[in-house]
């Protein structure tokens, strides 16, 4: 679904990513942890084809094809999707609206999908204005869902969301994703949506979506280097347990890390 090779990423002179390789199979979801400042955020940034993530190096490739010059509009078209940390308030323009123009296929029902994600309150709602950190992940995701893309990015979905709301957002994605519930509460796993599974890659610092998400993949990107890949969950325990430059020693001694 998605593959990068030897990408170098620079944003005002700076290099933030260097020499980065990475690969996501169709139907798969990777977790990228790193700590703040990284460059995962920059990494999801220069994927989606914003202007001033300058690739002087390398390639992206989507479904095949090479998106590496391509405007935000033909990627997000070809199905590549995205969920903001921190999306910005948007002032005159209703939620409604924006699903709306999500939905490139003209095929989704706003006020159905709206009212799964007990969101048809905010419909008429200017984008962000006044919303929780719980709500405006919940906005996000109704235009992800609208829009249906190939591959989600998630860029800390977790972040500003409280206990309660983040079950349901972590039940959404993997509604999105065409995935399995998962949650710390032992329900019992059920198949929420036949058919195809999506690919995505979520950012996180803490690992927190993982109670509630199912992943195929872990990865680690620290000072701009992807430094391993190998289980998520194993990932995380280390992480936890050591911190991140221990992590990053640790990879860098045991080759490959697999």
């Amino acid at each position: 679904m998605l593959q990068i090779e030897e990408l170098k990423v620079e944003v005002g002179g700076k290099t933030i990513l260097d020499n980065l390789n990475m690969e996501i199979p169709k139907g798969q979801t990777h977790i990228l942890f790193g700590p703040n400042g990284s460059g995962k955020t920059s990494l999801m940034m220069t994927i989606m084809g914003f202007s001033g993530y300058n690739v002087t190096h390398g390639k992206i490739t989507f479904k095949g094809e090479d998106i590496t010059g391509l405007p935000i509009n033909e990627r997000a078209r070809l199905g590549i999707g995205v969920s903001f940390q921190r999306p910005p308030t948007i002032n005159g323009l209703k939620t409604r609206n924006i699903v709306e123009i999500c939905d490139v296929n003209r095929s989704a029902n706003v006020e159905e999908l709206a009212k799964k994600l007990n969101f048809t309150d905010f419909l008429d709602r200017d984008v962000n204005r006044n919303f929780s950190g719980g709500e405006i992940k919940r906005s996000e995701l109704l235009q992800l869902m609208a829009q249906q893309p190939d591959l989600v990015l998630l860029d800390e979905p977790e972040s500003g969301v409280d206990l309660e709301s983040i079950v349901f957002i972590g039940d959404t994605i993997n509604s999105l994703l065409h995935r399995q519930i998962k949650c710390p509460r032992e329900r019992p796993h059920k198949n929420i949506i036949e058919g195809q599974k999506k690919s995505a890659l979520v950012i996180t610092h803490t690992g927190h979506i993982l109670d509630y998400i199912t992943a195929d993949r872990g990865q680690v990107l620290y000072n701009g280097i992807l430094c391993c890949s190998r289980n998520a969950r194993e990932i995380l325990k280390w992480i936890r347990e050591y911190g991140y430059e221990e992590c990053v020693r640790c990879s860098n001694e045991i080759k490959p890390w697999i």
